[in-house]
């Protein structure tokens, strides 16, 4: 009987037949074993591995359970038949590999440049990376609290179930009464629909509103992922300028079927849309019937003075469609915003999402109604607000301590952005502060213009601790000069 090449580890945790079953199921496959042969009998297979027949017969049961060979009255056990041609030894013509390329539809109308983050961020010494939060502020004990509570009745049904279409009806319950008052939005559960982040919430809006020819106005500088989507939707974009005090509203929305904006802290500058343009927009849209999509995705984290009301809150007509997010404040692993929007428009996105994700985890959903029950979501809101002043106010400091220009940072957000000399070229500043262990972002990419300016940054606070805020700006502030062209 011809030798088999099979080993086994007899010190190996994984039990003998299985690598036994493995090893003949990887010598078919790649042709070690010849599939025109009979293999060997269980005693004799047995004789050459010094183990029992037993072991040896439990590992070709499986096998013929799962295909592999099939066992022949008085002849032996062979390699299946309806397996054989495609595990021979024998030379064969290649064959290609399928042509992924061809048939893949790809984006080519899409070619905005994308907002890149480090997945190793957190081992650099100063991140000051906007979107990431401070991992140590996560209120852990609570939220494992709530997460094993959920587990258990009443809450374990809506934790595990299919809930199909629907939403956990406690945190729908909780974004009504304890969180869109706040903003000065009233809501019923009938017109709250839970998302996977913020960003569902724009391609859900994208695949219900917009098409080919369809034409979304978007603040510039501007959110770069919301211009991804809609453009991939097949929307043309249409730039309008923010300043210090926010979008700038046109003199007409005529011709546009949708408006983006974040009007609490504008992305990238943290600016506060005035309450003026607040109003000026809503005149707008009642007389052209724009859609306004409110992205409200840091309102928390005000410093200074009282919020301004929510658009959706001051809105008459039913046209402003309300996104929020729990990433910036819990975490951006944990993907769970909320859309608030008319009675037909949710029940349209609901039907949409069933059909892509169903629904958001039912166990994070209950976990995080259970967290705000309990007060304790609202308290950790507040210490970390606390904690995000400090950084602010740390930030504003280094800022006009360290940089040889002067900043007047805006009453609120994670990040600050930083607008340099037309000299400045942000891009070389990013590689030489990323060599000295300083992450920022570049900030051309915000702006949509062919040859956008070079001359602004961000700087996120959130994640780094207070203690390296001011020595990390301290390393930006040497390196500028170097970042200057002629």
């Amino acid at each position: 009987m011809p030798r088999t090449l099979i080993e086994v580890d007899r010190e190996s945790s994984e039990p003998l037949y299985r690598q036994i079953r493995k090893a003949i199921e990887h010598g078919i496959a790649v042709g070690t074993i010849d599939a025109r042969r009979r293999l060997p009998s269980s005693r004799e297979l047995a004789r050459e591995l010094g183990l029992s027949r037993n072991t040896v017969n439990a590992a070709y049961q499986e096998l013929v359970a799962e295909g592999f060979v099939e066992s022949r009255v008085r002849q032996g056990i062979f390699v299946n038949r309806e397996i054989r041609a495609y595990c021979t030894a024998e030379e064969r013509p290649a064959t290609p590999r399928f042509d992924w390329a061809s048939r893949l539809r790809g984006h080519p109308e899409d070619t905005l440049p994308h907002i890149e983050k480090r997945p190793d961020w957190a081992r650099y010494p100063y991140p000051f990376l906007a979107g990431q939060v401070d991992l140590r502020a996560f209120p852990a004990r609570d939220w494992s609290r709530a997460l094993n509570k959920a587990l258990y009745p009443p809450h374990i049904q809506y934790s595990l179930q299919d809930g199909i279409a629907a939403d956990d009806p406690l945190l729908v319950e909780m974004v009504c009464r304890h969180l869109l008052p706040a903003r000065g939005v009233e809501a019923s559960p009938e017109e709250v629909l839970i998302t996977v982040g913020s960003q569902q919430g724009l391609d859900l809006l994208s695949r219900a509103l917009l098409g080919q020819g369809s034409v979304v106005a978007v603040e510039d500088p501007g959110y770069l992922d919301a211009r991804h989507i809609f453009v991939r939707a097949g929307a043309t974009l249409l730039p309008m300028t923010a300043n210090e005090a926010g979008l700038k509203p046109p003199k007409s929305l005529a011709g546009v079927d949708l408006l983006h904006v974040t009007p609490s802290h504008h992305h990238p500058t943290n600016a506060t849309l005035s309450i003026g343009r607040r109003r000026e927009l809503l005149s707008l849209v009642r007389e052209s019937g724009t859609v306004i999509v409110e992205d409200d995705y840091d309102s928390e984290f005000r410093y200074q003075g009282s919020p301004t009301p929510a658009l959706k809150g001051l809105d008459e007509t039913d046209q402003v469609v309300y996104l929020g997010t729990f990433s910036k404040f819990l975490a951006p692993g944990l993907r769970l915003g909320y859309l608030v929007g008319s009675r037909e428009l949710v029940r349209e996105l609901r039907d949409l999402r069933r059909y892509s994700v169903r629904h958001p985890s039912g166990h994070i959903q209950r976990a995080l109604a259970l967290l705000i029950e309990s007060g304790e979501y609202h308290r950790a809101v507040r210490r970390y607000r606390g904690q995000l002043m400090h950084k602010w106010e740390a930030a504003s400091r280094a800022v006009n301590a360290h940089l040889p220009w002067h900043t007047t940072p805006p009453p609120g957000g994670v990040s600050l952005w930083m607008s340099g000399p037309a000299e400045l070229d942000c891009r070389r500043l990013v590689d030489l502060a990323q060599e000295r262990g300083v992450l920022i972002e570049r900030g051309d990419i915000y702006f949509l213009s062919e040859d956008p300016p070079l001359n602004h940054f961000r700087i996120g606070f959130a994640a780094p601790p207070l203690s390296v805020i001011d020595p990390g700006i301290r390393i930006l502030g040497e390196l500028v000069d170097r970042a200057m062209v002629a």
